[in-house]
């Protein structure tokens, strides 16, 4: 499931920031399809763990920055999603490094990512174009 635009929020940077996300969920859901080494799946488990982080905490600035007053919720929401790719990692490593467990998580991080950007990131650029 590509990034499309219909899932664009309006805001460059966040576009940006989405877009290099699904391209890396899906290389991740690739390799696990196409059972690529074990490492490789860890690799890119690290990556979407540490580029989420980065993308959600730019996203919560601009939020301050142009006084986002859904930013309380979507602050929850992040902190949610986090926990969600903690676990799916610490179920990959439980497992031994199972690819199933990758694939079993692809609906769920895709649908998350997909839902919440068209439910709550999409508000956030049509804020933007009142608020200036």
């Amino acid at each position: 499931m590509p990034w499309t635009q219909n899932l664009s929020v309006g805001i460059s940077m966040i576009d940006d920031q989405h877009k290099m996300w699904f391209e890396k969920a899906e290389a991740l859901f690739d390799a696990g399809k196409n059972n690529k080494a074990k490492e490789y799946v860890g690799e890119l488990l690290d990556f979407l763990e540490s580029y989420t982080k980065k993308h959600f905490a730019d996203e919560e600035v601009y939020m301050q920055k142009i006084h986002y007053p859904g930013y309380a919720e979507q602050k929850q929401a992040h902190t949610a999603f986090i926990a969600q790719l903690t676990k799916l990692r610490s179920d990959y490593n439980s497992s031994g490094g199972n690819l199933l467990v990758i694939l079993n998580a692809n609906q769920m991080v895709l649908e998350w990512l997909t839902k919440h950007i068209s439910n709550m990131d999409k508000k956030i650029g049509e804020y933007a174009k009142t608020a200036h």
